[in-house]
């Protein structure tokens, strides 16, 4: 038996994109699309003096790592889900600061979707994506389809 979880096939990525780049957070951080493909994104957050959170470091706030991850973990799910979902849970996991004077990128994957629940998985790095700076968990709630 298959069973249709809700799967938006007919999605634009193009207009998915445009929609995730004209967020205010978005254009205010400077958060910039990398990628974007079914299933997941990747993105950047640019170096940046105002978004730094440890001036004698010279290091990106953590706060813009979270936004980052968390704006990537929803794109992701918006290119299988029209209109995505409430985020129901957000787990960030810091394991590092960035390097001084280091933007930051993200790769997010929308994993699993269930008839109430999307699972997304994303990392955060500077230099190499075998060496993040955090990793993120999250889930978002699916609006049940009507038929």
């Amino acid at each position: 038996m298959i069973v249709d979880l809700g799967i938006d096939y007919d999605i634009d990525l193009d207009r998915t994109a445009a929609i995730m780049l004209r967020s205010p957070q978005v254009v205010a951080l400077g958060l910039k699309l990398v990628s974007i493909e079914r299933w997941s994104v990747a993105m950047e957050a640019p170096w940046r003096e105002d978004l730094v959170g440890d001036p004698d470091r010279e290091i990106i706030a953590g706060g813009v790592v979270t936004t980052l991850l968390d704006h990537a973990c929803s794109t992701s799910l918006m290119t299988v889900k029209k209109g995505g979902g409430p985020t129901l849970d957000l787990r960030v996991d810091y394991m590092r600061p960035a390097a001084a004077r280091m933007g930051v990128f993200a790769e997010a994957h929308c994993y699993k979707l269930t008839r109430n629940i999307a699972f997304v998985r994303a990392s955060a790095w500077d230099e190499n994506p075998t060496d993040p700076i955090a990793t993120a968990q999250a889930a978002f709630a699916l609006r049940e389809r009507r038929p």
